[in-house]
């Protein structure tokens, strides 16, 4: 079914958005072949995507997803492409509880570890938080307690056509990048963790003309995808329609400069040991502070703060007051004895 696009493809040609959409729609419908999809995704992980790829990709990845309605104005969310291979603690999960307990509704996309050492379900499990809940479920979580986790298996079922390619191919391929691209909940601010930040400009094209409003996508020199606490951070912003790239540093925000092995996990209880000893006051310095740095960028997309300098400010005023702590204990309680935990 796909020859005639395959041949394209290897002779350099690109795809319109509306046949990269019609791709995708019978890729979602189990129409295409695995020998098919996994050379379909060789060419294009070997050439890079266009934006009108992206953008007709992620519509079609839209169409067969599964949806949660609310009515919030602004909802942030934090997951990243992954892929970095760095092995580190869970920082966008944590951030996501950081948020919340700041007022920040958070919807927070992901799934189970792939090539990581710890997925955010897999540490949300441990940490207390329900994941596999339903659309319903999820949006009355939003509601109540002002996050939300949004298990990706439960909201993009259709995905299972593409799993053996996939899985045989054992690389990096588009629907890294498409994840973060598909948020359920249709969240319009996001800290996006990007594996390569040459992504950047192409994923902010892509993410403002599907209605993103703010929007970093930033990836640390040393590979992480975050905001780094050990090196300088890309950064690519889309912000009212205006997409920029810049280099930021952890003491352009008063932060020590932090080694990397301080914030890598070998599992997911290890990652949540070191998410609640952040809470608690009692992590190293390093894990706390790129925390700080990852929820001070969150605050500033989710428009609470003018700039990541003051999100960053009222991070540190939040653990150290121990309003993060306490969040995240009542929200345990809450959780524990609600009908879908």
């Amino acid at each position: 079914m796909l020859k005639a696009t395959l041949n394209r493809l290897l002779n350099e040609e690109t795809l319109t958005e509306q046949e990269a959409f019609q791709i995708m729609d019978l890729i979602m419908q189990g129409e295409i072949g695995t020998e098919q999809l996994a050379s379909f995704l060789s060419i294009l992980r070997f050439r890079g995507e266009t934006v009108e790829e992206l953008l007709g990709f992620t519509k079609g990845m839209r169409k067969h997803m599964r949806t949660i309605q609310h009515s919030e104005e602004v909802v942030v969310d934090t997951c990243g492409t992954g892929g970095d291979g760095l092995s580190t603690f869970n920082i966008s999960t944590a951030v996501a509880i950081v948020l919340a307990s700041m007022d920040v509704k958070v919807a927070k996309h992901g799934n189970r570890k792939v090539s990581s050492a710890s997925g955010s379900a897999d540490v949300l499990e441990y940490l207390g938080v329900p994941v596999d809940t339903t659309a319903e479920q999820a949006a009355e979580m939003l509601e109540t307690t002002g996050m939300t986790f949004l298990f990706a298996p439960n909201y993009h079922q259709a995905m299972k056509h593409a799993v053996t390619a996939r899985r045989e191919l054992g690389f990096r391929t588009a629907f890294n990048v498409l994840g973060p691209l598909s948020n359920p909940a249709n969240a319009r601010h996001q800290v996006i963790g990007i594996y390569d930040t040459s992504l950047g400009e192409k994923l902010a094209h892509t993410l403002h003309e599907l209605g993103s409003e703010h929007v970093l996508l930033v990836t640390g020199k040393d590979g992480l995808d975050e905001f780094s606490i050990a090196e300088q951070t890309n950064v690519v912003e889309l912000k009212e329609g205006v997409v920029t790239r810049t280099t930021v540093e952890p003491e352009q925000f008063g932060l020590k400069r932090g080694r990397l092995e301080d914030v890598q996990v070998k599992n997911s209880l290890e990652s949540a040991n070191l998410i609640q000893a952040i809470f608690e006051g009692t992590a190293n310095e390093s894990a706390r502070d790129i925390v700080i740095l990852n929820a001070g960028a969150g605050l500033y997309v989710g428009g609470r703060v003018s700039s990541i300098e003051e999100g960053v400010q009222e991070v540190q005023k939040a653990l150290m007051n121990k309003t993060v702590h306490h969040y995240y204990q009542s929200l345990r309680h809450t959780l524990e004895g609600a009908r879908y935990a």
